[in-house]
C-alpha cells in the first residue's frame, strides 16, 4: 500500500488538511492555535492508516501548495486533487499547504477594484502588488525548503505574477494557464466551421483578463481567444458575481448562462471559467457545463500527472533505506488498523507541545518540528 503524508504549517493561518489512502477519505481536523513562528506538523501514514512522524516532506512526489484567494477555493482544489487521484485508483500525492487569510485579503484588494463600481471611485489609482509578490515568493521558497518537489498555486489572480514568484525556483512550478491550454490542445478540438480557427472563450474578472496570462498561454498553443465585450462584462459577468455575493444563486446562474451563451454564439468551441466565484455555480446537469472548463480541474489533473511521473521515476529508490516509509508500520496491529479505518480522527485537542499527553484515540500520532 502506498504511503501518504500531509504537512500542515502551524502559522496563524493554518487551516485544514485531507489525507486519502486509495479510495478511503480521512478528514483530519486541526484546531491550531496562533504561533509566533512557523512550526509544521507532519502526518505520515501507510496503508494501515497509522500515522508516524518524519522530519521532512521530502517524498519524490511531494506537492507544495500556495493557498488561493480564499480558504474555500483552496479546499476546493484539494478536493479536486483527491477526487481526480481516486478516479485512477491511486492515492492522492503527499502535499504541503500554506494558506494565509491575511494574504487572501490582499489578493481580494487587487481583484475587487476591478469591479466598475469601485473603479469609478478610485479612477487613476492602482494598488502596488509588490508586497503581495514578496509574500508569495517567500511561501514558494518555504515550500521548496520543506521538501516540496513541485509547486502549484490554485489562484487565478496570483498567476498575474507567476513569472516573478517562480523566478529562481529549483523545482517545477506549474502554471494554471499552461495546464488548461495544453489540455485543450491534447483534446484535438475541431473548429465549429470548416476552415475557421479554433476559438476558446475566457470569462473572468477584469483583473484576471487585464493580466492576460490566459490569453497568452492559449495563443501559444495556437488558439484564438474570445473575450466578453464591455457590455457583456458590465451587464452579465460582474452582475453575476455581485448576485452571488448577495446569495442570489438563481440570479447569478442565469447571468452566467447568458455570458457563456454570448461567447458560444461568437463561435467559441469551449469557455474557460477563470473565476473562483464562478466555479461550481452551474448545476452539474446544466447543458452548458459540458461547454465549459475549470482551470482548477486542469491544474489538479496536471499535478497528479506530475506526481505519478515523479513517483514512477523514483520507484527503485523508494525501497531503499533513504525512504521515509518506516517498515515498522507494516506490523501494526489489526485492531489499530480497524480503529483508524472506521473512525474519523479527531485531533481537536492535539495542539500541545512535544512530549505532552495525547488522548488515547490519537495516541499513535506524534509531532515533529523543524
Amino acid at each position: 500500500m502506498e504511503a501518504m503524508s500531509l504537512c500542515i504549517w502551524k502559522y496563524p493561518f493554518c487551516k485544514l488538511g485531507f489525507v486519502n489512502t486509495r479510495r478511503t477519505l480521512y478528514r483530519t481536523r486541526l484546531n491550531v492555535g496562533l504561533a509566533l513562528s512557523p512550526s509544521p506538523v507532519l502526518l505520515h501514514t501507510d496503508g494501515s492508516g497509522k500515522f508516524q512522524e518524519y522530519k521532512k516532506g521530502s517524498g519524490s512526489n511531494t506537492v507544495g501548495i500556495i493557498g488561493g484567494l480564499s480558504v474555500n477555493s483552496t479546499l476546493n482544489f484539494l478536493r479536486n486533487l483527491i477526487n481526480w487521484s481516486s478516479r485512477d485508483g491511486e492515492s492522492c500525492p503527499p502535499f504541503v499547504l500554506c494558506s494565509d487569510p491575511a494574504l487572501n485579503k490582499e489578493l481580494l484588494s487587487i481583484e475587487r477594484p476591478s469591479f466598475p463600481s469601485v473603479i469609478s471611485k478610485n479612477e487613476g489609482t492602482e494598488l502596488d502588488p509588490t508586497l503581495i509578490v514578496e509574500n508569495l515568493r517567500s511561501k514558494r521558497i518555504y515550500l521548496e525548503n520543506s521538501g516540496s518537489r513541485c509547486i502549484v498555486m490554485p489562484c487565478h489572480i496570483s498567476h498575474s505574477w507567476h513569472d516573478q514568484i517562480s523566478e529562481g525556483c529549483s523545482v517545477p512550478f506549474l502554471h494554471m494557464g499552461e495546464c488548461v491550454a495544453k489540455e485543450l490542445k491534447e483534446a484535438k478540438l475541431k473548429p465549429l466551421e470548416a476552415g475557421s480557427p479554433l476559438q476558446i472563450g475566457v470569462i473572468a474578472t477584469y483583473a484576471t483578463l487585464k493580466a492576460g496570462f490566459y490569453q497568452e498561454k492559449l495563443r501559444n498553443e495556437g488558439f484564438e481567444v474570445v473575450l466578453p465585450d464591455k457590455a457583456t462584462m458590465e451587464h452579465t459577468v460582474i452582475p453575476a458575481i455581485e448576485a452571488l455575493n448577495r446569495k442570489d444563486i438563481e440570479g447569478a446562474q442565469n447571468l452566467l448562462r447568458i455570458a457563456v451563451q454570448v461567447l458560444l454564439v461568437r463561435a467559441a468551441n469551449t469557455v474557460i471559467l477563470a473565476s473562483d466565484d464562478m466555479r461550481d455555480l452551474l448545476p452539474p446537469d446544466d447543458p452548458l457545463v459540458k461547454k465549459c472548463i475549470d482551470p482548477m480541474d486542469a491544474l489538479a489533473r496536471s499535478t497528479i500527472k506530475w506526481a505519478q511521473s515523479a513517483k514512477e521515476g523514483d520507484g527503485a529508490g523508494a525501497k531503499t533505506g533513504k525512504s521515509l516509509i518506516m517498515s515498522s508500520l507494516s506490523s501494526a496491529s489489526a485492531s489499530a488498523r480497524t480503529l483508524v479505518a472506521k473512525h474519523t480522527i479527531n485531533t481537536t485537542s492535539i495542539t500541545k507541545p512535544l512530549g505532552t499527553t495525547i488522548p488515547p484515540i490519537c495516541s499513535h500520532l506524534k509531532f515533529c518540528t523543524f
